[in-house]
């Protein structure tokens, strides 16, 4: 009995001891892990990104150009004010530009925003730009586009475009010198259906250079109508290269065919005449003929037709 109450005083003052070790070693852990945050935290570190420039001026009355949309930044100080300041972007890179005037000026790039234990290094320190008077003017769209492009014997409607108008913003310079406003539409070669596309717009001077402009809205939609007519007309034979030793007889299985194509070419066309080759033909026969596309039609329905050829001698 006595064995039996030591022994259990035993596990007790061992569970005791080994709840002790492990308190002692989850609170060590947890120190540590701390620490650690702690140096990650304050830790130098570096990164880089690119931020927009911005630029102080009186965009009302000036028009600017020369510098770069961004600029390459590296950010060095403690890890978690880096990571704040790239993720968040809380800060500013600009050129001041309002006390100067118009022409060429070699300008610093300046940052501000930034918590005083970052520093930065920037990948320019200054931008050359150009500074000019803002002028805007209000001009109609025109369209451009190939017309050889498009499927031979079909009609090609008026092209239309959606805005018909747009609004025109740069240095006074630039503007003055703009002759139109070109919605050009990239026709493929063989087209043969209604386009509609949206197209960049582009402004040119007098000899189609492309002008250095803002044009509000950028892009237009053009619609290029492309269509077929068609027309059915009598098919008349006509024998050719015969022998005047012979009569012939032609016959088409098909009396009538349809032309598509052209408005214009199909009013000049009441028939269609096919000729008949009846070099070498001896006997009576009979031949499949691709039937002739006439100037301004793009196909013929049907594409041949089967010519009953009945020969005798003029005898006969």
């Amino acid at each position: 009995m006595h064995r039996i109450i030591e022994t259990k005083w035993f596990y007790k003052l061992f569970s005791l001891v080994l709840a002790i070790i492990l308190v002692a070693f989850v609170d060590n852990t947890q120190v540590s892990t701390n620490n650690q945050s702690k140096v990650q935290q304050t830790a130098t570190t570096k990164q880089s990104l690119k931020m927009p420039l911005q630029v102080s001026v009186d965009a009302d009355k000036y028009y600017v150009t020369g510098y770069p949309d961004k600029v390459k930044v590296t950010l060095e100080g403690p890890n978690a004010l880096v990571t704040s300041a790239v993720n968040t972007q809380n800060f500013r890179v600009y050129i001041d530009l309002s006390k100067l005037s118009v022409g060429n000026h070699r300008v610093k790039i300046k940052v501000s925003g930034l918590p005083s234990q970052l520093s930065y290094k920037l990948s320019q320190k200054y931008v050359t730009v150009n500074i000019q008077k803002r002028k805007s003017r209000t001009m109609a769209v025109q369209i451009g586009y190939n017309k050889n492009a498009v499927a031979s014997g079909y009609d090609i409607g008026t092209a239309s475009v959606s805005p018909e108008t747009v609004e025109v913003t740069g240095a006074q310079s630039e503007v003055s010198q703009i002759d139109h406003i070109e919605a050009k539409l990239s026709v493929p070669n063989g087209t043969n259906k209604t386009m509609k596309r949206n197209v960049l717009l582009q402004a040119y001077d007098a000899k189609d250079r492309q002008l250095n402009v803002v044009i509000t809205p950028s892009t237009a939609t053009v619609t290029l109508p492309i269509s077929v007519s068609k027309k059915t007309v009598k098919l008349k034979l006509n024998a050719k290269n015969g022998s005047k030793s012979k009569v012939y007889s032609l016959t088409a299985k098909e009396e009538k065919v349809t032309l598509y194509g052209q408005k214009e070419a199909l009013k000049k066309l009441s028939s269609l005449t096919l000729n008949v080759d009846l070099t070498g033909v001896k006997a009576s026969t009979t031949q499949t003929i691709k039937l002739p596309v006439p100037d301004g039609i793009a196909w013929v329905d049907p594409a041949s037709v089967s010519v009953k050829i009945d020969v005798s001698d003029s005898s006969d």
